[in-house]
Formats: C-alpha cells, structure tokens, sequence
C-alpha cells in the first residue's frame, strides 16, 4: 500500500470515527430483532426512509432506553398500531 493510499484510509477512518461521536452509539439490528424491541415499548416514534433504484429497501431508527436502534429491510417491517413516524428522505448512517 503506498503512502497516500494509508493516509487516504486513515482520513477515511477518522471521519468515520468523528461521525460516530457526533451521533453516539447505532445499534443495527436484523428485522426480527428490531420489530421485538418495538413491541417492548407503547407509543414509539419511529423514522423511516424508503429507497433504492436496483432493489428497494426500507430504513428504520428510533430510540429507546437511550440506545439508538436502526434496521435496514428489503421488505416493510410491521410497526405497532400506536407508533407514530416521521416519513425521512434519507437516513444515513456510518458502517464500517
């Protein structure tokens, strides 16, 4: 790997690292899992993203116990009957 590559991806990895700071801890979560801690709670507010141009997908955040749980689905994740949601343009998130 040559110098400008590592300091490229050095770069790389701390803006990462600062957008993770800024927006705290994500927790990602598979469909099931995120549609069982929803069920745990009575009223929650839920943000949700559709898009895609190849396969379509469905984005999902919202917070509870102070954690922020987000969940990416190719198929519609059933919310309960007494959450309300904000309908977002875009979620974005950082992976690594």
């Amino acid at each position: 790997m040559s110098t400008a590559g590592a300091g490229a991806a050095a770069g790389h990895y701390a803006a990462m690292a600062n957008a993770v700071k800024a927006m705290g801890s994500i927790i990602k979560l598979d469909p099931e899992e995120f549609q069982r801690v929803l069920s745990f709670v009575d009223d929650p507010l839920v943000v949700t993203a559709d898009g895609g141009v190849f396969s379509k997908w469905h984005k999902y955040i919202f917070s509870y116990k102070g954690l922020t749980l987000y969940c990416k689905s190719s198929a519609e994740i059933f919310l309960p009957g007494g959450a309300r949601t904000i309908q977002a343009r875009k979620i974005s998130i950082p992976d690594f």
